[in-house]
C-alpha cells in the first residue's frame, strides 16, 4: 500500500489523501492545472491527486526539505526559483529522457522551447506581465505602447504597478525607449539604474502599488485605475469570465516559465514521475490554455487547436507565445535577478520611501 501524505500544518489539508500531492499559487492558474492536469491525470491513471494553494510555493518547499517533512511532490514554481532551489540541492533532478516524446516522435529534448528544461524542472507554460486598461475610460484614443502608460497627460489617471524592482524597472527602461535587448545590461549600470528610477518618478505620485496577483483586476473595476500592470492569465480570466471591458497591451510585455518540480524526497517518488510525465505531453500542455491564457512550452503544440472554455474563442491570440504578441517583449533574465535581486530592491524601498 502506497504511503499516504500528511499535509503540514502550515499548508491547507486536503479533503482525502492523495499519491500525488500538488503545491501551486491558486486562483486561476491552480483551477486551470486542476482541470487540466490533475482531474485527467486521475481519471487516466487512477492515480489520486490533490491540490494545495499558497501565497508562493517556494517557501514552503525550502521549509519542508530542510524539515525533512516533505508533503508536496509536485510543486509549481517560477523558473528563477527553480534555479536557486537545484543550486540549494532541494529539488529532484529531472531527466528529459523520463518525459513523453512529441507525437511524432521528436524526444523532449529536442521539442521544448529554449530554457524550458533544465537540471529540475520541466517548463509548463510561458505567463507574461503586461499592461491592461478598462476601455470604458478611454472612449477616444487608446493606449497601444509600453510608453503610453507612462503617460499621465495624453492619458490621465491611477496606475496600477507590482510593489517590487522586478519587472518594474525593466518596463521604465521599456518605456524610456531602451530596446529590449539592451534592458538588463542597461540595469548593471549606475546611470541605467538611475534612468530606470527617474522615468518612475514621472508617475509616482499616481501610482497604486500591489502585491497580489488578483489585485490588478480588482483596482480596475473598482475603478481605482484606469490602468495597471497585470499577469496576462488573470486579466484574461476577468475579461472573459466576468465580461469586464479590459483590453490587454502586448507592447512591452515581460515573459517567464513556469515550471513544475518535485521536492527533494518526496513521497511516491515514483506517481510524482508519472505525473510530470504525463502532464508535459504535448496534448495535455496545450490542454492548459483551454482553462488559462499561458502559452504552452512545447514547439509541437503548435500544431494543437487551442480553444478557450467556451468552446468558440481561438486562444491564439491570447497567449504570450503568439508571434504578434512577441514584437516588442522581453525574456524575465532569471540570472540578472539572482545576482542583483537584493540590491535593486533595497534601492526601490528606498526610492518608494521617499
Amino acid at each position: 500500500m502506497k504511503k499516504l501524505l500528511v499535509l503540514t500544518a502550515a499548508l491547507m489539508a486536503p479533503a482525502a489523501h492523495a499519491d500525488v500531492t500538488f503545491l501551486g499559487w491558486g486562483g486561476a492558474y491552480g483551477r486551470a492545472q486542476t482541470e487540466a492536469h490533475l482531474k485527467p491525470f486521475t481519471e487516466a491513471t487512477g492515480i489520486r491527486t490533490v491540490m494545495t494553494d499558497t501565497d508562493n510555493p517556494a517557501a514552503p518547499v525550502k521549509a519542508m526539505v530542510e524539515a525533512n517533512n516533505v508533503t508536496a511532490n509536485i510543486v509549481s514554481l517560477e523558473q528563477a526559483d527553480v534555479i536557486r532551489l537545484c543550486d540549494e540541492g532541494l529539488l529532484e533532478e529531472i531527466d528529459p529522457a523520463a518525459l513523453a516524446p512529441a507525437p511524432d516522435g521528436t524526444p523532449a529534448a529536442d521539442d521544448f522551447l529554449p530554457g524550458a528544461l533544465t537540471d529540475c524542472g520541466v517548463a509548463t507554460d510561458v505567463w507574461a506581465t503586461v499592461f491592461a486598461y478598462d476601455d470604458s475610460r478611454f472612449p477616444d484614443a487608446k493606449p497601444t505602447t509600453i510608453a503610453d502608460f507612462f503617460d499621465l497627460e495624453k492619458f490621465p489617471g491611477k496606475r496600477g504597478i507590482r510593489k517590487g524592482a522586478k519587472t518594474t524597472l525593466e518596463m521604465a527602461l521599456m518605456a524610456d525607449g531602451v530596446p529590449a535587448s539592451d534592458v538588463y545590461e542597461m540595469l548593471e549600470t549606475p546611470e541605467g539604474i538611475d534612468r530606470a528610477f527617474a522615468k518612475l518618478d514621472t508617475i509616482k505620485s499616481e501610482v497604486v502599488w500591489w502585491e497580489a496577483g488578483a489585485q490588478p483586476p480588482q483596482l480596475l473595476a473598482d475603478g481605482e485605475v484606469v490602468m495597471s500592470t497585470v499577469y496576462n492569465g488573470r486579466i484574461f480570466a476577468a475579461a472573459m469570465n466576468e465580461n469586464k471591458p479590459f483590453v490587454t497591451v502586448w507592447d512591452g510585455m515581460q515573459y517567464e516559465f513556469e515550471v513544475y518540480a518535485i521536492p527533494k524526497g518526496a513521497p511516491d517518488l515514483d506517481d510524482a514521475m508519472e505525473f510530470m510525465s504525463w502532464s508535459t505531453e504535448t496534448q495535455n500542455l496545450a490542454n492548459l490554455t483551454k482553462y488559462i491564457s499561458y502559452g504552452p512550452t512545447r514547439k509541437s503544440t503548435a500544431a494543437v487547436k487551442k480553444t478557450w472554455e467556451d468552446g468558440t474563442t481561438d486562444m491564439e491570440a491570447h497567449l504570450p507565445t503568439s508571434p504578434q504578441n512577441m514584437t516588442n517583449s522581453l525574456e524575465t533574465s532569471f540570472e540578472f535577478w539572482v545576482d542583483y535581486d537584493s540590491e535593486l530592491n533595497e534601492r526601490f524601498n528606498a526610492w518608494l520611501a521617499s
